[in-house]
């Protein structure tokens, strides 16, 4: 099963990088593999937060698949959690959590958990995994560039 986590520090806030990540909509304008993307709801919880339930298609070399999403979006801690729903995962969860530091700048913990039902895409994806996942996180970092600048958008 690929685990993949990962800590960064970036010259944006912690805000902005949540804003960014909680987008879901936009990922199809920025993220590899990411085909389309479509919010089935949103709807209100206790204790401040959101659910969102979402579907991406996604396109790797001759796969495309379409999974659906649970993600609980957190805005007062800044943190998003995901959870499978529906598709080619036998499961999959995610976590991102973001920081101000104190230097400026945020940090941001990524994590991810999944396995594929189809085992040939498993191993597929097994052989290109750690790089997948940091041209991922390499993704949201220049989508953040091109939407607040690479400072951060401070002045």
């Amino acid at each position: 099963m690929p685990k993949h986590s990962e800590t960064r520090t970036l010259p944006y806030t912690a805000q902005q990088m949540y804003d960014l990540v909680a987008d879901v909509a936009r990922y199809p304008q920025f993220l590899p593999w990411c085909a389309a993307a479509r919010v089935r709801s949103t709807r209100p919880i206790e204790g401040g937060g959101e659910v969102m339930e979402a579907d991406l298609v996604i396109s790797f070399r001759v796969f495309r698949e379409r999974f659906g999403s649970r993600v609980t979006l957190w805005p007062a801690e800044l943190r998003l959690d995901t959870e499978y729903l529906d598709g080619p995962f036998r499961h999959m969860v995610s976590n991102w959590a973001f920081r101000d530091l104190d230097g400026g700048g945020c940090e941001v913990k990524f994590h991810v958990d999944f396995e594929f039902r189809n085992a040939i895409l498993q191993s597929v994806i097994g052989v290109v995994f750690n790089d997948a996942m940091q041209r991922i996180v390499r993704a949201f970092e220049r989508r953040a560039a091109d939407l607040y600048g690479t400072s951060g958008g401070r002045a």
